[in-house]
């Protein structure tokens, strides 16, 4: 017993100038801008509207330039940059969870997207990122509102797409590709040609994490990652299913936006190297898929949205 006392003593960590310091800083810097937030928000109403502009600015400079840059700062020391299951934001944030996989060429995967009845999501520009404020303010359908970046090897996603729930842009499902790179296995050894993160748009709100304005997701991941695997293999009997069971742990957690997120850890391995390309074009828009199943889906999929 003494041997195992003295074992574990030693295993203890040691204070150090150095980490008094780190949490010092640390604390001190929390400190400071909690009392900034304050002061920002208490002056602002003794300055008459014109605090109303300085609160918003003040906002906006918070979510979109300070809070990005720290996180940048500390995921590049503490977030692992190694596949782990998990996409990451922009910010350097864990995001998504990768949730499937697929076999086929990129003509494959875009002939069975169309023939199921999902459309390609414009890319972020000032213009759509407009497009989709005013959609979802005055409730206007927008088919091919962008998504998101989120990054996988290193770069953000190849394809993205969606479809639209009851022409509400606030609420859809979506889900990103990207291409494994030559070569790359998945823990296990097993080669895909591509890996994607599915998960369903319940209503737009504020990151937790940064503020920024964001759509917010469901947090039954799985229920959206089955969703996407259901219309592929009901559009074309070729596509054929094989799931890699406990392929991650089962957990529940945030991702980069803040919002709850669980699985059950499978990871379905969707093969479509038996279809024909002939139909997929990059970037074709397919027909909406009719409201009846995706409006089940939807219901199936809520959870603790806001």
């Amino acid at each position: 017993m003494t041997g195992s006392g003295t074992h574990v003593a030693h295993q203890r960590r040691r204070w150090s100038i150095g980490v008094a310091l780190d949490w010092f800083f640390f604390t001190f810097a929390g400190l400071a801008a909690v009392w900034l937030a304050y002061l920002s928000l208490t002056e602002t109403f003794h300055i008459g509207w014109w605090g109303i502009g300085l609160g918003v600015a003040f906002w906006v400079l918070l979510a979109y330039l300070v809070l990005p840059r720290l996180h940048r700062i500390l995921t590049t020391i503490y977030v692992p940059d190694y596949f782990i299951g998990r996409a990451r934001t922009s910010d350097g944030l864990l995001g998504d969870p990768v949730n499937l996989a697929l076999m086929g060429s990129q003509d494959q995967l875009l002939a069975a997207l169309s023939a199921a009845g999902w459309r390609a999501a414009d890319p972020v520009t000032l213009r759509s990122s407009w497009r989709i404020v005013t959609s979802t303010v005055l409730r206007r359908s927008y088919d091919e509102a962008p998504v998101s970046p989120l990054f996988l090897f290193g770069h953000q996603q190849d394809l993205a797409f969606q479809q639209e729930v009851d022409g509400n842009p606030a609420q859809r499902h979506h889900v990103r590709f990207w291409r494994c790179p030559e070569g790359w296995l998945l823990p296990g050894g097993r080669q895909v040609d591509w890996l994607a993160a599915a998960t369903f748009d319940t209503s737009v709100g504020l990151s937790l994490f940064t503020l920024q304005i964001t759509h917010r997701i469901d947090a039954d991941t799985d229920v959206e990652r089955d969703h996407v695997v259901r219309t592929l293999m009901d559009a074309d009997a070729a596509v054929s299913l094989d799931i890699l069971k406990d392929f991650a742990t089962g957990y529940h957690a945030r991702n980069g936006g803040g919002d709850s997120i669980r699985t059950d850890g499978d990871l379905p391995v969707v093969d479509l190297r038996a279809l024909s390309a002939g139909s997929g074009t990059a970037g074709a828009a397919a027909a909406p898929v009719p409201a009846g199943p995706i409006a089940t889906a939807a219901n199936q999929g809520e959870g603790d949205a806001p």
